[in-house]
């Protein structure tokens, strides 16, 4: 990956709708490089999708809720059962498996307390846990889905 592959990925993160002439044109390459440049970022790997960014505030999705999750159970069942029972909630939109004191820990979007409320009781009954605490989010002071790319080899 060199510089110019850089800034391809820089400028479909900003914006995945630009046409390949666009990106050409900004990086300073004809079409059909650039997109050939592009359709082997795609068959690596390195764009894994080109999605919609919505507006959570006009969609009634207002409150973050971040859900540390401990459990007694430390083996492979149990992991793919909760793991199942979390992917079926639209609620969470990420999950992962943490080192420290809580094992697992869920960012969940809801609209208000009431809605989380609801989330929570039938997070409760999806699988044995040995503690949930929750935190609510106050104020989003920096949110991303760009990726630095000063790492990128």
């Amino acid at each position: 990956m060199d510089k110019t592959d850089r800034k391809i990925l820089e400028l479909l993160q900003n914006n995945s709708q630009l046409s390949t002439a666009e990106i050409a044109d900004a990086v300073g390459l004809s079409t059909t490089p650039c997109w050939r440049r592009i359709q082997k970022l795609e068959e690596a790997g390195v764009i894994a999708n080109r999605v919609v960014l919505l507006d959570r505030e006009k969609l009634n999705l207002g409150v973050d809720v971040f859900v540390a999750v401990k459990t007694n159970q430390h083996n492979w069942e149990w992991l793919e059962r909760f793991a199942a029972a979390v992917s079926e909630f639209p609620e969470v939109v990420e999950f992962y498996r943490m080192a420290g004191e809580s094992d697992y820990l869920l960012r969940v979007v809801v609209p208000d307390i009431g809605a989380f409320d609801k989330f929570y009781k039938k997070l409760l009954q999806s699988t044995e846990l040995a503690d949930v605490s929750s935190s609510f989010a106050m104020e989003q002071i920096k949110y991303t889905t760009k990726l630095p790319l000063s790492y990128a080899p």
